[in-house]
Parts: C-alpha cells; structure tokens; sequence
C-alpha cells in the first residue's frame, strides 16, 4: 500500500510564496500531479512531473508562477508556489502513478495514489 504524506500548505498573503511537498511510501513513483479544489469549485489540475524532471505540464492559470521538481533521491515531488493570489486559495492534493503517464496527465484516474490535502489560503 502507497501513502502519499504532503506539507507545506499554509496560509499566505498576496504575492507570497509557499511550498508544497509530496513524499511517497512504499513504491517509486515515475509520475506526479497536483490538483486542487477551491471552495465550490471542481477539483481541477494544477501541474504534472515525471519523477526524472523531463517533462513538466502546467495549468495555464499557474504557468510562470509555480514550479514541479523532484528529488530522485528521496522519490519527493514538490511544487514551489510564488506571486500567489487569492484566487490561488485551495486544497492542493498531490497525485501519483507507478507509469508514466505522458500524455494522460490530466486525467485524474490515471492516478493510483492521492495524498490527503493541504490546505492553501491566499489573503488580499
């Protein structure tokens, strides 16, 4: 059994800067994902990353601002969030695969394995 164990959520004013982490037990991932759900909203792709940093996919809405990074030596994924904006607010869970899922990225059934959230709250 895989345990996705995240952090780094918290909250933050406006153009500040958080970062979140994703360490995986049990297994080597070749793929992770971040999602996330605003408040009243459908949980929708944030960023993707192969576990060797090759490819990288962003939401439009994050690109420029966030950026996916792994360490192969731990088998952690991270996402660096800077310029964050309220809009930014959210529980941001991090999603993993044993594959690589290239091109299917943003299908959140591809992921076997979430994490249990963090909560992201991003203050005017």
């Amino acid at each position: 059994q895989v345990e996705l164990v995240e952090s780094g959520g918290g909250s933050v004013q406006t153009g500040g800067s958080l970062t979140l982490s994703c360490a995986p037990s049990g297994r080597v991932i070749e793929s992770f994902a971040w999602f996330r759900q605003g408040p009243r909203k459908e949980r929708e792709f944030v960023a993707a990353i192969d576990k060797s940093a090759v490819t990288k996919y962003y939401a439009h809405s994050v690109e420029g601002r966030f950026t996916a990074s792994t360490d192969r030596d731990k088998n952690t994924a991270y996402l660096q969030m800077n310029s964050l904006k309220p809009e930014d607010t959210a529980v941001y869970f991090c999603a993993a695969s044993q594959y690589f899922l290239g091109s299917y990225y943003l299908v959140q059934e591809r992921y076997s394995y979430w994490g249990q959230g963090t909560q992201v709250t991003v203050s005017e």
